[in-house]
Parts: C-alpha cells; sequence; structure tokens
C-alpha cells in the first residue's frame, strides 16, 4: 500500500482479515451493517475527520455531520466527491444507493435523499466501524 490517497489499495482476503476486526471486515468487505446507536462516532464535540478504516482516506468532516437520530453517524455530503463512490444497491429487498471508499472499496453505509434541506438534502448513512476518527489540532467544534 502506498501513501498516495489516490491509488487504489488491493489486498486479499486474508490482508483484509489481519488488518481489521471481525466487524470491520463484516461491514467494510462483506457490505454488513452494525446494530444501530452501537457505534462510537454518533457525536463528536470537536473538529476533525473522518477517515477510512481499511485505507486511511479521509472521507467525512465532522463539521458536515448531523443529527438524524437513525442510529448511525450521519453526514450531508463528502469530504470531496472523489472520496467515495455511488452504487445502486438492491439487497434485503430495498432500492438503495450504497457508499463506498473510492480508495479500497470498503463498504460505508447508504445515501438517502432525507438530509438537511438548508444544505445538500442528502444523508450519508455511515456505518461508525468504517471509519477512524482524526481531530484537527487544537480545535472545538
Amino acid at each position: 500500500m502506498t501513501d498516495d490517497s489516490n491509488d487504489k489499495v488491493r489486498l486479499s482476503d486474508a490482508e483484509w482479515r489481519e488488518r481489521l476486526t471481525p466487524e470491520q471486515y463484516h461491514v467494510t468487505r462483506e457490505a454488513g451493517t452494525e446494530p444501530p446507536f452501537s457505534g462510537d462516532y454518533e457525536v463528536a464535540p470537536v473538529r476533525g475527520t473522518f477517515r477510512c478504516i481499511g485505507c486511511d482516506a479521509p472521507l467525512f468532516r465532522n463539521d458536515d455531520k448531523f443529527a438524524s437520530h437513525c442510529g448511525w453517524p450521519s453526514f450531508d455530503r463528502p469530504l470531496e466527491d472523489a472520496a467515495v463512490e455511488e452504487h445502486f444497491d438492491t439487497s434485503h429487498g430495498m432500492r438503495r444507493v450504497e457508499v463506498t471508499c473510492r480508495r479500497c472499496d470498503a463498504h460505508l453505509g447508504h445515501v438517502f435523499p432525507d438530509g438537511p434541506a438548508e444544505t445538500t438534502g442528502l444523508r450519508y448513512c455511515i456505518n461508525s466501524v468504517a471509519l477512524r476518527f482524526v481531530p484537527d489540532e487544537h480545535t472545538t467544534a
């Protein structure tokens, strides 16, 4: 793996299993979902960036997170459009849009059109186990 955030990260299944906890592996590599209200990042009191647990790519800013009360961290936009990819998802008998990390293809969650109307109108509903929060130095929200 390189440090260039534009390079695709490709690891074997065994390498992913070694790098990730069983829950992280299930969510990011098998498109699983953590239980609602179980995550560590429902509310983060400081400014910072949420990064991919698999490849450390920057994905979302804490400033773009909002309280959706859905049980998972919710953001109204990714850090950059190039940070994530969106895919049509018909699993579990639903029609949704899956969100994955552009760099390592980790399943992150889904995006829905029921976010804050005053910003993007989108709700990126993301599994907290797919993220790692890195606070900005010397700042608070």
